[in-house]
């Protein structure tokens, strides 16, 4: 167990890219993983409707009876919502493809775009005492990444090591500037985090510097390796961190949960 304090109520961070294949799902529940290494409490919130999330952390399909979908149209009770994982203090509410039809189905709703705000800030959140709580956002601009960005504090943005990477980070920016003009304030930016990065790879150092130059500080130290041990752990139903606690991966997202947390307790001295 680390020292490292634990942050006063949830910090709520949507996990989210337009772009598919950027190691956004494996970002999160490693994280999640990660920081609860550290001794704190995380709830994973999968927002995506191929529930890879849910995969990734054990909950099998056939077992996911009430998800994400039930949390945002608010007729089931939270504690049957939230389910427990093999791993002790990490928390998840699953996803099903029922969350695709979300965007066509909650249009007449007129809270639909704060009902993932309205979800995570019910009383009974506090009887579960959550440090940190991780979306995981589809990869699009649609209802449910929106529902995200209302209800969290920040956005951390997984960013693949390839060419055209920033030139989909500039659209999400916009999205985010435009939910923070209209509907949430107070969003920012948690940091770019640049994933499958091969040190090898003259292209990999390429984006990195662009990124660094373009985005500054907003770009996280740790940079997360293209690895195999991390591709090969959700097919055991398990982070990375618990897969293969040695390898660069986990190391990897270690150091990414340290310097976030460390990050926030900057912040908030």
């Amino acid at each position: 167990m680390s020292d490292l304090s634990r942050p006063s109520g949830p910090r709520i961070i949507a996990v989210a890219n337009q772009k598919g294949g950027v190691g956004k799902t494996t970002t999160t529940i490693n994280l999640a993983s990660a920081l609860v290494e550290t001794g704190l409490r995380v709830l994973v919130v999968d927002l995506d409707p191929q529930g890879n999330a849910s995969t990734g952390l054990g909950i099998e399909a056939s077992d996911r009876v009430f998800t994400t979908y039930d949390l945002l149209i608010g007729e089931t009770a939270l504690q049957d919502v939230i389910r427990a994982t093999e791993i002790e203090d990490l928390g998840i509410v699953p996803a099903t493809v029922d969350l695709s039809s979300a965007d066509i189905e909650l249009i007449a709703n007129e809270r639909r775009s704060f009902l993932l705000h309205d979800a995570l800030r019910q009383t009974e959140m506090d009887e579960y005492d959550w440090d940190y709580v991780l979306i995981d956002c589809p990869p699009s601009l649609n209802l449910l990444t929106v529902n995200a960005m209302i209800a969290s504090h920040s956005v951390l943005i997984p960013l693949q090591s390839e060419f055209f990477a920033l030139e989909g980070v500039s659209q999400l920016m916009m999205t985010i500037r435009e939910v923070r003009q209209t509907a949430n304030a107070d969003l920012r930016i948690e940091g770019i985090v640049l994933t499958m990065y091969d040190k090898r790879n003259n292209l990999s150092q390429q984006v990195e510097q662009d990124a660094r130059d373009n985005l500054g500080d907003l770009v996280f130290e740790t940079k997360i390796p293209r690895n195999v041990r991390v591709s090969e752990a959700p097919s055991y139903a398990l982070p990375v961190i618990q897969y293969d606690p040695n390898s660069q991966g986990a190391i990897a997202y270690r150091a990414l949960a340290n310097e976030l947390v460390n990050k926030h307790q900057r912040l908030a001295a």
